[in-house]
């Protein structure tokens, strides 16, 4: 009889990163600015959802007024074709919940890095529950899911913003607390992002993309009257030249700043808006225009509807 040796453990750890693991893992998911080039977007075509928002409810879920439902999947369509005709791959969450009305607006459910995605708590109560089926559509797609906020945090994926591979801009208030923001910290600083920029939403403002936001590798376009000195200071001494959107009826009524960037100098802004357009093409940038007058009824555009999943890093 052949005696047999237990000669002990013979499986080792692999030592790669996670980084160095994902494309071959899971596939091309990636961002770290917020102009890269854009591959893949995450969106939620306005459904059935929508049709619950009346002239007696609208108020409670943050709105200006009802949308006319098939106005706005066109709307959203045409934002959709848009992308796809620069290459983009446009995924969707397919299924939501029938009373979560403003779930088309995506950027809030998920704040993508250079690892995966970080699925958002909301700060209003209205939108909770959301984020399940953003994490079952990111699960059907195969992308990483590094965090879900839990415990007592809450934040919005449209209160973090991209600068560069080191840094980020974390905004704090209505709909980030300093749990939530602290958890997205601890995630960034663990895939080497060393530098968070910190910014206090003004009281009767949600987002960051409704105050600032990036058209070009340098170029930041900003309402300045809300946007604090110490982070203007910041993206100065990093070379960035400062766009200044000032026409109150363009940032406040029609979302001027709530563009996307499709590659670096070229993005997609809501129609109407010229004074923010003919600042944004004297300093360059490409302007692409699409009407987003239904979907402002729900306070969002563009970069509202819109979570990034792939973007070219920026050499």
């Amino acid at each position: 009889m052949t005696k047999v040796t237990i000669q002990g453990e013979r499986w080792f750890p692999a030592e790669e990163s996670f980084s160095d693991e994902l494309p071959k893992l899971w596939g091309d998911w990636y961002c770290d600015s917020e102009t890269g080039k854009l591959r893949d977007v995450l969106m939620r075509r306005p459904g059935k959802e929508i049709e619950i928002i009346s002239e007696n409810n609208y108020s409670i879920y943050r709105w200006k007024a009802p949308m006319n439902v098939a106005k706005a999947q066109k709307q959203h369509d045409e934002l959709a074709n848009i992308y796809r005709q620069h290459g983009v791959n446009v995924h969707y969450v397919e299924t939501q919940r029938d009373d979560r009305p403003n779930a088309l607006f995506m950027r809030d459910q998920v704040f993508m890095t250079p690892e995966g995605a970080i699925v958002c708590r909301n700060g209003i109560s209205a939108r909770r529950g959301e984020e399940r089926f953003t994490a079952e559509a990111l699960g059907r797609l195969g992308v990483p899911i590094v965090k879900t906020i839990n415990g007592d945090g809450w934040f919005d994926g449209a209160c973090g913003m991209w600068i560069d591979r080191e840094t980020v801009i974390i905004g704090t208030g209505a709909r980030a607390n300093k749990n939530g923001a602290e958890q997205v910290e601890s995630e960034l600083r663990n895939m080497g992002v060393s530098h968070i920029i910190r910014f206090e939403i003004p009281y009767g403002h949600a987002h960051l993309d409704g105050l600032i936001n990036i058209a070009d590798k340098k170029t930041a376009v900003l309402f300045p009257w809300q946007v604090p000195y110490d982070v203007v200071k910041q993206l100065i001494d990093r070379g960035f030249t400062i766009i200044e959107a000032t026409d109150l009826e363009e940032i406040k009524v029609k979302a001027s700043i709530n563009f996307v960037a499709l590659e670096p100098g070229k993005i997609v802004m809501p129609a109407g808006c010229p004074d923010t357009k003919s600042k944004m093409e004297a300093a360059g940038i490409t302007v692409i225009e699409t009407d987003m007058s239904e979907i402002l009824k729900g306070w969002g555009a563009i970069h509202c509807m819109t979570a990034f999943l792939n973007r070219d890093p920026i050499n």
